[in-house]
This record gives structure tokens, sequence and C-alpha cells, in this order.
């Protein structure tokens, strides 16, 4: 009955330190282990003598079923974000606007497509506020005309 104690004691002591572990370096990503841990050892030292045979039992379901709520908590609070990302290929036939004057042999113009800046060459010179189609990627640029 003391090991089975101390072990629990051990679980939630671990689980509130990765606790602060997180809440001091945020993105270590040791939270929901950490719950989890403190979930583990509280329901450890809480078994009752008559069902120490179950024991085994009890502690997994109470692993998965913490961990379920505690990764679903944690998604909620911080959900995760994919990153914006365009495939030069399918700039192609695209719409925009002229951000920054558009000058032929030169990157330094700028074209807004799709609520994305990208640097943009053209054959003309075409001034901001004008509508453009992309004729083409070439690289991090794309190739413009007036519309």
């Amino acid at each position: 009955m003391v090991l089975e104690l101390d072990i629990g004691w051990v679980m939630i002591i671990i689980g509130l330190l990765l606790l602060i572990v997180e809440a001091s370096q945020p993105g270590f990503f040791v939270a929901v282990p950490g719950t989890i841990l403190i979930v583990l050892g509280t329901v450890t030292l809480l078994i009752p003598n008559f069902a120490q045979e179950w024991a085994p039992a009890i502690i997994v379901a109470t692993a998965l079923i913490s961990s379920i709520i505690t990764i679903t908590f944690y998604r909620r609070i911080a959900p995760g974000q994919k990153p914006l990302t365009t495939s030069m290929d399918i700039l192609s036939g695209k719409e925009g606007i002229v951000v920054s004057t558009i000058r032929p042999d030169s990157i330094s113009g700028k074209v807004k497509i799709d609520n994305q800046i990208w640097s943009a060459t053209g054959d003309s010179i075409i001034d901001a506020g004008k509508k453009i189609i992309v004729l083409q990627s070439e690289g991090v640029h794309v190739k413009v005309k007036e519309i």
C-alpha cells in the first residue's frame, strides 16, 4: 500500500513539474502528459484496497479518458493553423491589383493576388492600382500584363 501511495504522489509531482515547465516555456508540449500524470496520480491514490485487482484496468481506462479530454481541451484553447501556401503553378490566369509600380526587366514591382503579395515584372510600366492578370510564374515572382 505504501508503494502505491508513493507512486501516486510521484506522478502528481512530476505532472505539476511538467505543467510548470510548459508555463515557463510555452510550446514545449508537456502540458498534456503533465495533466495526465496528475489525473493518474490522483486516481492511484484514490483506488481503494478492495479494488486492487482492478487497478491496472482502472489506470488504463483513466489514462485513455484523460488523454482524450486533455487533448480536446488543449486543441480548443490553441487550435492549430495550417500555413498559407500557394503553388506558383496555379497563379497563371489569376487576376490581381498592382501594389507597387511594375517596370519591365525588374522584379521590384508588387502585385496582390488572393490576399498575397508577389514580386512582379511585365513588358510595360503598370502603375499602382491597376488591375492585372498573371501570364506566368517565374520562381518567386510573376509576369503580368494590365487588364
